[in-house]
C-alpha cells in the first residue's frame, strides 16, 4: 500500500486535532512563570495546573464514556472539540488560581476520550495492513505539539500575556472543529454507535496495568532527566534545550516505528521493544558520567518510549473488542496515572537518599515488571484463541 493513501485528508485532521490537545497539555509548562508572576502566587502552587489537568484526563475518560458511547465517532469528536474549545476560553478568562485550575481540569475532561475515539477512528480509516502506522500518524500530532505547539505558545505568553496563549489554543481548537466537520466521514466501514455500548472485557485491564506501569517508567526517567544530564552528565544548562530536542527526535522516529511494529506480531514486538528498554536504561547508568554516551542513550530510550506507546494502545484496543473506544480512552488516562505515578516514585527515591542516575533503575525496574506482564498478557491470549479454535 501506498503512503499516500495514509496521508489521507481525514487522518491529517486527526493529527492536527492531536496536536491541538497535546499543546493545550503541555503549554502550560511554559507559561508556569508568567501565570505565577500575573496571579501573584509562588511557582509550586501554579504547578498545580500541571497535576490538576493530569487529574482531568484520568477521570474524564470513565465520565464521558457514557456520553461518547451514544454517539457516532463524527460526533463525539466535534462535541469533546467542543469541551476543549470551552475550557480554553475559561482559561483565558480565569480571574484567579483556583478558577484557572477548574478551567484547566474542565479543559481535560476531554483529552482522554478524544484521544482514545480518534485512535480508533484512525485505525479505522487506514487501509488494510497499516493500522498501527494510521495510530502512529494520529499520536504524531501529540510530538509535534511538544516540539512545535509549546515553542509556539510560550512565545505569544511572553509576547502578548499568558492569556493569550489560552486564546491562541482556543484558536486552534475552532480551526480542528471545523476540519472534524469537513474532512472526517460520519459513519466508517460497518461501524455504529452501538458497538461502542459492548461491555469492556476483563482482559483489557491487564493491558491498561500494563500501560501504568511502562508510562510509570518513562515518567521516572524522564522527570528528572535534565538534572541528571547536568548534575551527573556534565550537560551545561544553556544546551538542556538541545538535548531535549534529541529526545524529541528519538520520540518522532519511535512513534514512527511503533506504528510498523504494531501492524506485525504485536506480542513480539512488545517483549523485544521492553527488553531493549530495560537495557537501555541500566547502561545509562553506568554511563550517566560520560555526556556523549548518556546523551545517545537518552535518544535511544525516546525512541523505544514512544514506540512503547504504540503498541501499548494497539494492545488495549485488540484486547477490548468491540469495546475499542472505551479501551482506548481508558488507556490514554492509564497512562497518565503511570506519569503521577513514575514521578512520584523517583520523588521519594531521591526523597530517600537515592541518587539522580539511580532513577533510570527505578525506571528499568518498573520497564522490567511491564515486561513480566505483557509476557502474562501474551501467554492468556494465546491460550485463549487456542480454546476458542478447538471450540
Amino acid at each position: 500500500m501506498s503512503s499516500s493513501r495514509l496521508l489521507s485528508p481525514a487522518l491529517l485532521t486527526l493529527a492536527v486535532a492531536a496536536f491541538a490537545i497535546g499543546t493545550a497539555e503541555f503549554i502550560i509548562m511554559g507559561l508556569l512563570p508568567l501565570i505565577a508572576a500575573d496571579l501573584r502566587v509562588g511557582l509550586p502552587r501554579a504547578a498545580y495546573l500541571v497535576s490538576g489537568y493530569a487529574l482531568g484526563v484520568v477521570a474524564g475518560g470513565p465520565l464521558l464514556a457514557g456520553l461518547i458511547a451514544r454517539l457516532d465517532e463524527k460526533r463525539a469528536l466535534s462535541g469533546l472539540m467542543l469541551i476543549f474549545i470551552a475550557g480554553n476560553l475559561a482559561c483565558l478568562l480565569a480571574p484567579g488560581l483556583w478558577p484557572l485550575l477548574l478551567a484547566r481540569m474542565f479543559t481535560a475532561f476531554c483529552h482522554a476520550s478524544f484521544i482514545g475515539v480518534a485512535a480508533v477512528m484512525a485505525a479505522r480509516m487506514a487501509p488494510p495492513g497499516m493500522a498501527g502506522r494510521a495510530m502512529a500518524l494520529m499520536f504524531s500530532g501529540m510530538t509535534l505539539a511538544n516540539v512545535l505547539g509549546v515553542p509556539a505558545g510560550t512565545l505569544i505568553g511572553q509576547w502578548a500575556g499568558w492569556r493569550a496563549s489560552f486564546a491562541a489554543v482556543a484558536a486552534l481548537g475552532f480551526l480542528t472543529l471545523l476540519l472534524i466537520r469537513w474532512q472526517l466521514p460520519t459513519h466508517i466501514g460497518n461501524h455504529t454507535s452501538g458497538e461502542t455500548q459492548a461491555r469492556l472485557p476483563g482482559r483489557v485491564w491487564p493491558a491498561l496495568l500494563a500501560s501504568v506501569l511502562a508510562a510509570a517508567s518513562m515518567f521516572a526517567f524522564f522527570t528528572y532527566l535534565v538534572p541528571t544530564l547536568s548534575q551527573v552528565s556534565g550537560l551545561a544548562a544553556k544546551h538542556a534545550s538541545a538535548a531535549l530536542l534529541l529526545c524529541g527526535a528519538g520520540l518522532v522516529i519511535g512513534g514512527w516505528l511503533g506504528g510498523r511494529l504494531a501492524d506485525g506480531n504485536l506480542d513480539q514486538a512488545l517483549s523485544r521493544c521492553l527488553i531493549l528498554l530495560c537495557a537501555t536504561l541500566a547502561t545509562f547508568y553506568l554511563l550517566a558520567a560520560r555526556l556523549p554516551f548518556a546523551l545517545a542513550l537518552m535518544a535511544l530510550w525516546g525512541g523505544l518510549a514512544f514506540a512503547l506507546c504504540m503498541l501499548l494502545q494497539t494492545l488495549a484496543i485488540r484486547q477490548a473488542g468491540e469495546a475499542a473506544a472505551q479501551a482506548s480512552a481508558l488507556n490514554v488516562g492509564a497512562f497518565n496515572l503511570g506519569n503521577a505515578l513514575g514521578a512520584w516514585l523517583a520523588g521519594r527515591l531521591l526523597d530517600h537518599g537515592g541518587t539522580l542516575a539511580q532513577t533510570s533503575l527505578l525506571a528499568a525496574a518498573l520497564a522490567g515488571l511491564t515486561w513480566l506482564l505483557a509476557r502474562f498478557i501474551s501467554r492468556v491470549e494465546t491460550a485463549r484463541r487456542v480454546a476458542l479454535a478447538r471450540a
